[in-house]
Parts: structure tokens; sequence; C-alpha cells
């Protein structure tokens, strides 16, 4: 068991509790006591806590056992290498006081359905094992004192990289088409869709029925985990913490990404203001903004609603929501002049082929170019999934935000960043 275990009424600043806790076993924990294990903290969930963007990526068993390394940029996206587990993601760079050991078992696209059952069993997912089965063998040999779980932003009724590639697909294919030139098939390099050129709107995002059902799902999902923990933690003694989602974009654009040329998003073909705002890693509407906000926003009362559903079903369980929508306020894409550089989130980034050469700009590009280059993304999406999540420095902050959660007792919690670069956690 862990020698610091966070109480709800005693501040991150209270003494190290010494005495060690009574250890009950069950004929279901392992035979092990959790005593002589080292304590353990556990990352589950999708690609905002696997550490999608932070980069140096580690090797991930498949699930028959064996590791799977990087297999090339033009490989199959369903290996379990690009779940994408950063040795700088939060989890693992966090000050987690009495923690000795830290296990990533989060992948990138993520969903509900992967915490019970392998990834691969539904499509577009990876050859690993379900999230729980994985986390019932870390229990074997580590003490799983604190869980950080990140999930709902994938799930059968909407996705992030969805979203996402919508809404850059729409900003790039109206600055480089006409509405004259439909022989120019530009399409969502996820879904495979045909392309508005129309800003995204709330309902292109995803819909109050789709909030809730994907909330629905998230918690059921969760209890499968809690049920999961119980069972394989020995001493029962565990700190379940729901982390949500930090926008990439700002509310506003630093006006240096507002026009350019004399145009801006709101003419007809607007290539330059396109070029400017790619390389500078927000391409996309500045009526897209307020919407993608929302669903943020939206993204956020998910993940507190089944927070808020667990702890009344499980009163005495250590459960909390750790709000982290505004850890990177004041240092996101194209919040300041010269981003990326200064930004938290990575940028939007697309690659010319399978080549793993990332395209830093279209200065030199025609509509033909940039069709391209999206559907390189969709054929190989590897090549361009690591855009707009957090990077390795905003892994730091997100670290911050967990290490108050640990120490900490609170039941919800909000992390923010401050004008001075600082991060609070109340």
């Amino acid at each position: 068991m862990s020698l610091r275990r966070p109480v709800r009424a005693i501040a991150a600043a209270a003494a190290l509790v010494l005495a060690p806790l009574t250890v009950v076993q069950t004929t279901q924990a392992p035979a092990a006591r959790a005593d002589v294990l080292p304590p353990t903290a556990v990352a589950l969930g999708d690609s905002f806590i696997s550490g999608e963007g932070a980069g140096d990526y580690l090797a991930v068993t498949d699930q028959s056992g064996a590791s799977q390394g990087f297999p090339g940029w033009d490989a199959d996206n369903a290996n379990p290498y690009f779940c994408h587990r950063s040795p700088h993601a939060s989890i693992a760079v966090a000050d987690l006081p009495g923690i000795t050991e830290r296990v990533n078992l989060a992948c990138s696209g993520g969903q509900p359905q992967d915490m019970a059952n392998p990834s691969s069993a539904r499509p577009g997912g990876r050859s690993v094992a379900s999230q729980i089965d994985q986390l019932r063998q870390v229990a074997t040999t580590h003490d799983i004192d604190l869980v950080l779980i990140g999930l709902g932003s994938n799930n059968a009724h909407f996705t992030f990289g969805t979203v996402a590639a919508e809404c850059a697909g729409r900003f790039v294919g109206d600055g480089y088409t006409g509405w004259w030139e439909v022989w120019i098939d530009l399409i969502n390099w996820i879904s495979g869709t045909e392309l508005d050129q129309e800003p995204c709107t709330d309902d292109d995002l995803a819909t109050p029925a789709q909030f809730s059902a994907a909330q629905a799902d998230t918690t059921a999902a969760l209890r499968q985990v809690l049920d999961a923990l119980d069972e394989i933690d020995p001493d029962g003694q565990h700190r379940v913490v729901l982390q949500d989602y930090v926008n990439p974009l700002p509310e506003t654009y630093a006006a240096d990404y507002l026009e350019e040329d004399g145009r801006d998003d709101e003419r007809d073909k607007y290539r330059a203001l396109v070029d400017e705002r790619y390389a500078a890693g927000c391409p996309a509407d500045v009526a897209t903004l307020a919407p993608a906000h929302r669903f943020s926003e939206g993204l956020g009362a998910l993940v507190a609603g089944v927070a808020t559903t667990l702890q009344a079903e499980r009163p005495g369980s250590d459960i909390a929501y750790l709000d982290v929508q505004h850890a990177f306020d004041g240092a996101r894409l194209c919040e300041n002049p010269g981003s990326p550089a200064g930004a938290l989130p990575t940028p939007l980034r697309v690659m010319d082929g399978p080549t793993g050469v990332k395209v830093d700009s279209f200065g030199p590009f025609d509509k033909l170019d940039i069709k391209r280059v999206t559907d390189t993304c969709s054929d190989y999406y590897q090549t361009c999934q690591e855009s707009w999540h957090p990077s390795a420095a905003g892994h730091q902050v997100l670290g911050q935000c967990l290490s108050a959660a640990w120490t900490g007792g609170a039941a919800a919690l909000t992390c923010r960043r401050q004008p001075d670069g600082s991060v609070t956690v109340g």
C-alpha cells in the first residue's frame, strides 16, 4: 500500500501516514499482500492520457503477448504501438508522493467498450487486450493506489479525431477551392465523408442526444473498472481520478491570424490565410471556435456527470473529478503571435505520404497537393494522429493538476493556468 494516502478532509500538506493499514484478503484478491507490493499509479483511457503528442512512444504488448515497437509509417494503424504511450505523459511526470511505480495502459483512440473488451473487437480498434485485463495483470505484481482515467471523447457516437478532421478540413477546403470546383473531392480524413465548406456548428460536433448516450456508455464502462479494482486491490485503498479534456484552440485568435492578404475566412478562396493558420497550428474557422469550446464544455459535463453518478452509487469509494479545461489558458494554439512556439498543445500537422516528415507549411501547395496530404492522413492515420493533443510541455502542466488531485482529498478539483504561467488547483 502507499505510504501516503489522500484523505478527503486533509489538505495536501498533511503529514505522511506511517501506520500500515489492515490488508483485507478476499478469495478474489491476489495472494501477495499489498504491503509488500510497490505502490503504483495506473493510467487508463484514451489519447489525452496515453501521452499522444508527447513523443518518444514506448513499445506496447499486443493480444498475443508480443511487444510491438514502431512498425513504420505505412503500417496498419491497428498496430498496438499506435496507442502512443509516452514516457512524458502526465502519469509519468506528476509528483506523486508515496508512489514508486507508474504504469500506462491508456491507448490513443480508446473508447468505453475498450475497458472490458479488446480494442480490436470494434471497427478502428487496436490489437490490444481490454484495459481491465491489462489492469488485472498489473495488480498481480503491484499495489494499485492511484488510477487516472480519461474517457469519453471517443465513443460509438462521436470521436475527437473525426470532429477535429471535420472542422480543419472544412476550413482548408473552403480556403483552397471555390464553390464551382466540385471536381475536387476533399474528404474528412478519418470518416471518409465528403466535406462541407461551412464552419462547424454545434450539431456537426455532437448533439445533446449523442452526449447523453456517450455519458451513459462511459458510466457503464467505468462501473466495470471500479468493480475490477474492488476485486484485485487487496487493501481496497485506491483513489480514482476522472480527468476531462483541454481544447487546443483559444476562444479568440490573436490578431495576427484573423486575415491575410486582405482576406478573412468569410471570403471565398483565402489560401494565404489557410497557409498562415496551418503553419501556426490552428487551421479552423473563426466561426468554429465557439462551437468547439461548447463541445469541450460538453465533454467536461460528460465526465463530471459520470463522476457524480459513480460517487453517489459508491459513497465509500475515493473518486474525484479533475477539470482541466482551463489548464492551457493563455498558451493555446494561435492564442499568441508566433504560434505554435510556446503553445502547450501540438499543432495540427499532416505528412505528404507516409514519410515521417511533417508538412509545416502549405505555402507551395495547390488544391491537388492539399488533397494528397489529407488523403495520406486518411490512409495512414498515424501520420497525423498527434495533432491537437497535449505536448510534452502540456503534460508537465497536466502532471501538476494530477499531483494536486492525488495529494488533496476533494471530490472535484479545477486546474487552471494563470496569466503568469503558474498552475492553481482548487
